[in-house]
């Protein structure tokens, strides 16, 4: 089976540099790899005193790299002499965060292969490794294990459907008996670890709602944005795709309800952006060119740019995230954190937070326009309904805040952390 793993990680690689001659995202993926080892060498090079200081965080993307971050920022307050490695696989993750200033060093994951894990943590030498949700490395695990190098696996959550509880599984199995702890999510995942002899774990909630906590907390003044909202109902639609947009168009179409919209598609490329704006066909504004002037005259914004939609939310009357006619919806904690009653599309059952927020009466999902039509007419004719869905948001999102403290907590007092690591 490692032949066969080894076999694949090598195929992949190969396909995603004949991918890279006409995808943007592809060619991202190798031109940031190149260089990797050397400057790596270089960066640690130059901090000797802190050899065998390095902590290793690793996030798949963006979306991970949020998930991990109150553990990053964390521990560099609680170890301040520490050396922080940040690695991320996708380029939407590195390409936004690659100069995020809580680390000591950012870059692209080498792929998995043995030779390229020898070197990498040849150099890194990290004491200790956290792998953040779902990244499962084999060849990285499996040096981490042989190196005695302690690895952890944050705010993951594990699904009975997955190749790890198949009969066929025991390879997969194996692999994530090397994992030193599991920080999971949920019980659920616990016992699933639990059904299949692995016993070093611990259910210490989701970090995301400490993320998003402490984002709502953050002083942030936007005259432009307040402006254009002035005293009507605003829909904020967030992290959509065409599918999602498909049903929010007519919405802003229909007047019974008058309400303004904020709109921040996923993908914020130039093309992207274009279209939507050419399909709204009402009063619209880019929010980069969003100034006083334009800002009472516009029925709908477009978040053309990354990285501030999580704070747009808190001018929402109702909150729309977008995913759910896709592979999934995105994170609904940045809207509910605000107190706003969330609604997003049907495919949410593989998310948890949703499920729960959805049976306490903060979310609701939608199959269609028409559902999503009737949804937002009941909300804004019904103030008891809206008052209590707002709400009951903001208490579950601060009544699940404590995962990053339970994790630290743990990690030290479980004897993980190495004696350099001086408080």
């Amino acid at each position: 089976m490692n032949i066969l793993y080894n076999f694949f990680i090598r195929l992949y690689g190969i396909a995603i540099r004949a991918a890279s001659l006409f995808s943007p995202k592809a060619r991202d993926w190798v031109t940031g790899r190149k260089d990797i080892f050397r400057k790596l060498d270089a960066a640690f090079a130059a901090e000797p005193a802190r050899a065998g200081k390095t902590a290793w965080f690793h996030c798949a993307s963006l979306g991970e790299f949020e998930q991990g971050r109150p553990v990053i920022e964390q521990f560099r307050a609680q170890y301040p002499n520490s050396r922080i490695l940040l690695t991320f696989f996708s380029p939407s993750g590195y390409e936004i965060r690659k100069d995020y200033p809580g680390a000591d060093f950012v870059c692209y994951l080498p792929l998995d292969t043995p030779s390229n894990v020898s070197r990498f943590l040849g150099i890194a030498k990290p004491a200790l490794a956290f792998f953040i949700k779902y990244e499962y490395w084999y060849n990285y695990l499996e040096e981490l294990d042989r190196r005695n190098i302690p690895v952890f696996m944050l705010s993951a959550i594990f699904r009975k459907n997955q190749h790890f509880f198949k009969p066929w599984g025991g390879w997969f199995r194996e692999r994530l008996r090397r994992i030193t702890w599991f920080f999971v999510q949920n019980g659920e995942s616990g016992e699933l670890l639990s059904g299949i002899g692995i016993k070093q774990f611990t259910v210490t909630g989701d970090t995301r709602f400490d993320r998003v906590s402490a984002i709502s907390a953050e002083a942030g003044s936007f005259p432009e944005i307040e402006k254009f909202a002035g005293g009507s109902k605003v829909f904020v639609a967030g992290s959509t795709w065409p599918a999602d947009e498909s049903i929010i168009l007519p919405l802003i179409r229909a007047r019974k309800i008058p309400m303004k919209f904020i709109i921040a598609p996923h993908e914020v490329d130039q093309a992207r952006i274009e279209k939507l704006v050419a399909s709204i066909k009402h009063p619209v504004v880019r929010l980069s060119e969003l100034n006083m002037k334009n800002a009472a005259r516009a029925r709908v914004i477009v978040i053309d740019s990354m990285g501030i939609l999580s704070k747009m939310y808190r001018f929402a009357d109702l909150a729309y995230i977008g995913g759910g006619f896709g592979a999934g919806i995105h994170n609904i904690l940045e809207a509910a954190v605000y107190g706003k009653p969330v609604i997003f599309g049907p495919n949410y059952k593989r998310f948890t937070e949703a499920v729960d927020l959805v049976g306490l009466g903060g979310a609701t999902p939608v199959k269609n326009g028409k559902e999503l039509k009737k949804t937002v007419e009941k909300y804004f004719t019904d103030n008891v309904h809206i008052t209590h869905a707002g709400e009951t948001s903001a208490l579950f999102v601060e009544s699940n805040k404590g995962a990053t403290r339970r994790i630290l907590d743990a990690v030290r007092n479980y004897g993980f952390i190495p004696s350099g690591f001086s408080a």
